[in-house]
């Protein structure tokens, strides 16, 4: 697996995040230690540096699983976690949320439960409504002074969020925002409006978390295997209820046809060229072997174009460009005519 410099860091992380939202039981479904282990092995046999968890999956099992594979070898991944929605099942109001209460207890505890000193990245999983900017800006920093932290992180913040704290680390010289992390795939693409646009000015590294829509994109819901459409409620999952995305699904097959391969490697090439990092989330070894294939899977510029005009961007008359508007936009002599 070949490394490549996150945003502005200096950090030369592998070309594919492994997500360990899987990692565990507590939630009634996911991967046991032993098939969890299995899956970390052979995604370090592979080259692969960076691991992404959070306090919250498999109601911190997920970290616990992750502490003890880490031991010996801390140094050889970059770490991220996560807080907003806290480990317990009904977490107080006091350790939720991204008050920096909140952020201490959780970073605390996730500091144990990983057997570490520090999380390299410390992302906000969620903006909350309540906590100002400021608050969570000067607590990352707070953080990163005392050594619990590198690197600060937002996910599945909105742009202007993600600006406006940016900005602010800047101005007060706080640790910089450095990663942004949202869910990003073929048949969710309404990131490239805005998100995509205010990281890339930015200088802040992209890690894009569901590259396969919760499994629909394998297509192997059509024939009727099982996966996250009922092993977690229906949650983190985008089922194929319309026809533009059972068209996103017919144009994947056919390139994967064309390249002899699987479908998520197809889906997850398609990500990957869009100048992001993809997050695979894995249950089993196998899914985590297949999902490394697209690491040499090359789409030519004819299949992304076919993929590209498939799956439309959900956008909006606020993000349009002056170039986008010619030919839809009448000249204003013929207007007023």
């Amino acid at each position: 697996m070949q490394t490549r410099v996150f945003g502005t860091t200096g950090l030369r992380v592998s070309e594919l995040v492994l997500g360990t939202g899987n990692f565990g039981t507590g939630w009634g479904y996911g991967s046991d230690r032993a098939e969890a282990a299995r899956i970390f092995e052979a995604y370090a046999d592979a080259g692969g540096n960076f691991i992404d968890t959070a306090d919250v999956y498999q109601f911190g099992e997920s970290e616990q699983i992750l502490g003890d594979l880490l031991v010996g070898r801390r140094e050889d991944f970059l770490l991220a976690s996560k807080f907003t929605i806290g480990s317990a099942p009904k977490g107080g109001p006091l350790v939720t949320g991204n008050s920096r209460k909140a952020m201490i207890a959780s970073v605390e505890a996730s500091l144990r439960r990983l057997k570490t000193d520090r999380i390299d990245i410390y992302w906000a999983h969620y903006a909350d409504g309540v906590t100002p900017s400021e608050e969570l800006v000067r607590g990352f920093d707070d953080l990163a002074r005392s050594g619990k932290i590198l690197y600060a992180g937002l996910s599945n913040f909105p742009a202007w969020r993600i600006t406006r704290a940016a900005t602010l680390a800047e101005l007060t010289r706080s640790v910089p925002v450095a990663a942004v992390q949202v869910e990003y795939n073929l048949v969710h693409r309404s990131p490239e409006t805005d998100v995509f646009q205010a990281a890339n000015a930015l200088g802040i590294g992209i890690v894009s978390y569901s590259p396969l829509a919760g499994g629909m994109l394998t297509g192997k819901y059509r024939r009727g295997e099982g996966g996250r459409e009922t092993g977690l409620g229906g949650r983190a999952f985008r089922p194929e209820n319309t026809a533009e995305k059972a068209a996103v699904v017919d144009v994947l097959l056919n390139v994967a046809v064309e390249h002899a391969t699987s479908p998520d490697k197809v889906a997850i090439a398609w990500v990957a060229s869009k100048g992001v990092i993809p997050m695979v989330g894995p249950r089993i070894v196998e899914q985590l072997k297949s999902n490394l294939g697209s690491l040499d899977l090359v789409l030519s510029d004819e299949q992304i174009r076919r993929l590209d005009e498939v799956a439309h961007p959900m956008l909006n008359n606020d993000h349009d460009t002056l170039e986008g508007l010619k030919g839809r936009i009448q000249p204003i002599s013929q207007v007023v005519a």
